[in-house]
């Protein structure tokens, strides 16, 4: 007889233990965040001091921390939408020229 009791069964894959080790909401510091945003450090610095719309960080002595969720909702507002909405405008106000003045 077995003395390991089998866990779970995937796909006909038994499993008699899972772990999980990835963190699901990392801090990262400036140059893993460097890596993971494909931006700079200095870019990123930039940003940490940017009046309009700071990057939300931690400073614990001297070290900049930044939580991946909170740079995820942070770059979302950067998020570009490609042409369509600048067609839009263009047809927009060009509808809106007297027919005369469209060219």
């Amino acid at each position: 007889m077995n003395r390991h009791p089998v866990v779970a069964q995937v796909r006909g894959v038994l499993a008699e233990r899972v772990v999980v080790s990835t963190p699901l909401d990392p801090f990262l510091a400036l140059q893993a965040l460097a890596t993971y945003s494909s931006l700079s450090v200095r870019k990123l610095r930039d940003y940490l001091e940017d009046h309009q719309h700071p990057l939300p960080c931690y400073r614990v002595g001297g070290k900049i921390l930044v939580r991946q969720s909170e740079f995820d909702g942070w770059i979302a507002a950067y998020r570009h939408h490609g042409r369509r909405a600048a067609d839009a405008i263009v047809n927009e106000v060009l509808r809106d020229l007297p027919a005369g003045r469209a060219r």
